[in-house]
């Protein structure tokens, strides 16, 4: 998996993040660069741990499993990439809330990133080097989160569904190509 791959899950993974900046962005009447440093930092470094936690319980479970690993992997990718096509379709609206206090961000950053975890493990049965891709995801995470407050702010919630749907093809089409790879299709 190179370069390309990994920025691309990046973007993926922090298309939650971003929805969740946006709302954010919604909520405070004038968008600070400390709100924006606030939600990048949150998002952005829960998104880089994440990846790190599910590397480490997937490489614990690889050589019981390893006959599979290509299929696990396009599963989690699936099923994280359907949510979040589900999430954008959904016509449920959010709350707006305008705290960044630590106690109001720590489940928001916990919540959009448990599928990273997901995705950490995927990278442990593939072999991907963790620690520069966990990086550029959490970088990723940080620039699109600290972003997402300002669009927010400027333009309201206009592109939190499609952001989140852009997020779940992604994933779904890295699955995709992973499992073909493997069988030797492409």
């Amino acid at each position: 998996m190179g370069f390309a791959d990994i920025f691309l899950i990046g973007i993926a993974l922090s298309m939650d993040a971003f929805a969740v900046s946006i709302c954010k962005g919604l909520s405070v009447q004038k968008v600070q660069l400390k709100h924006m440093l606030i939600a990048g930092l949150y998002f952005g470094a829960f998104q880089a741990l994440m990846p790190l936690t599910g590397y480490l319980l997937g490489f614990k479970l690889e050589h019981f499993i390893q006959s599979i690993d290509h299929w696990i992997a396009f599963v989690l990718l699936a099923v994280i990439g359907g949510n979040m096509i589900k999430e954008a379709l959904s016509k449920d609206e959010e709350e707006h809330d305008a705290s960044f206090a630590f106690k109001a961000m720590l489940p928001l950053a916990i919540a959009t990133s448990i599928d990273a975890l997901a995705v950490g493990i995927s990278f442990a049965f593939l072999g991907v080097d963790i620690v520069p891709a966990a990086l550029l995801i959490g970088v990723t995470t940080f620039v699109i989160s600290a972003a997402g407050v300002w669009v927010g702010n400027a333009f309201g919630s206009r592109y939190k569904s499609k952001a989140e749907l852009v997020g779940g093809v992604v994933l779904i089409l890295i699955g995709v190509k992973i499992l073909l790879e493997h069988l030797g299709i492409i």
